[in-house]
């Protein structure tokens, strides 16, 4: 009985000593997943910030590795070189993926457009969506999204997509510069700058395009082929940690805001009226809407991207998202 007994108590002991050998290993062990984004002053990637400062992607086993890249193209580079595992990028980088880059979309990020405004002139003629037949707008390159949403405006006035005159000026200050100096109407513009512009007294905000575009995916998070096939799980825990912070800056919005203007370099108050506009266009669960993807196929044709619509269900998978 008593020999029973020591047994017993030394294979306690042997299972305490592997349990406290194993358990700070668990404890320590986060697997490195390395993140793009085409930029990394946009209000839609601060999120990722946040969650990094707040433990949460820690919480689901993660360390986030970040790098910023210079656009959704550069972003799509990084992927398929292997730079990267995940990719935060817009809904129209989904046609690189019909292109041949080797990865999917994995979730719906933000839908629809709020954060793309378009800006005219403070002091002239144009007052309402009606007036912009035959007025030259700016942007930044021909073939991106705000050309996109521009021509999709003057389809939707019965003008065709070439009622409104799309004039493509490079970055930003070119832009302003051409609407100060009257050499065009308007401009497309982010939310936050068409904060400033309002604030100088440049530029009155006309129209914002997510109440133009309703169904759209303005934002998708991406994962390369080598990542699904390696690290599934750890895409799964991006995924958890990605919408536990959406879900957590929907309740505290003093963080968001102050992050928001560190890394924007805007005011405190230009970033909490960017807060009120924008987050309501991120998704809470990463679901695809099929009208949405719908109206991607046949911009992928209108802005030349693609001669021809894709199949969409090859291009995404929903297996990564939160049950």
């Amino acid at each position: 009985m008593r020999r029973r007994f020591r047994r017993h108590r030394l294979t306690l002991l042997a299972l305490m000593l592997v349990s406290m050998s194993a358990g700070p290993q668990m404890a320590s062990a986060a697997d490195v997943l390395r993140v793009g984004r085409p930029q990394a002053d946009s209000f839609s990637f601060v999120p990722l910030d946040v969650g990094i400062d707040q433990g949460i992607f820690k919480r689901h086993g993660l360390e986030i590795e970040t790098t910023n890249v210079a656009g959704d193209a550069k972003l799509q580079q990084a992927m398929a070189a292997d730079a990267v595992d995940v990719g935060l990028g817009s809904g129209p980088a989904m046609a690189f993926i019909a292109k041949g880059v080797p990865a999917l979309a994995i979730a719906a990020q933000a839908n629809q457009p709020l954060l793309l405004v378009m800006v005219v002139q403070r002091d002239g003629p144009i007052k309402t969506v009606a007036d912009l037949k035959g007025k030259r707008i700016a942007i930044s390159t021909a073939g991106s999204l705000p050309e996109w949403l521009v021509r999709e405006t003057s389809r939707q006035q019965g003008w065709g997509p070439d009622g409104i005159d799309v004039v493509a000026l490079g970055v930003n200050p070119a832009q302003i510069a051409a609407l100060k100096t009257k050499q065009v109407d308007g401009m497309v513009a982010s939310v936050a700058a068409s904060y400033k512009l309002a604030d100088d007294g440049t530029a009155r905000t006309l129209a914002t395009f997510g109440n133009i575009v309703s169904d759209f995916h303005i934002g998708i998070i991406y994962a390369t082929d080598k990542a699904i096939a390696a690290h599934p799980d750890d895409l799964r825990n991006f995924l958890a940690g990605w919408f536990e912070t959406i879900a957590f800056l929907r309740q505290h919005k003093d963080v968001m805001v102050k992050k928001a203007a560190e890394i924007m370099n805007v005011t405190p108050a230009i970033a909490s009226r960017t807060y009120d506009d924008l987050m309501p266009m991120f998704s809470a669960d990463g679901r695809f809407n099929p009208k949405a993807l719908a109206v991607l196929a046949r911009s992928f044709v209108e802005t030349g991207e693609l001669d021809h619509e894709p199949d969409m269900s090859k291009l995404y998978t929903t297996r990564f998202l939160p049950n």
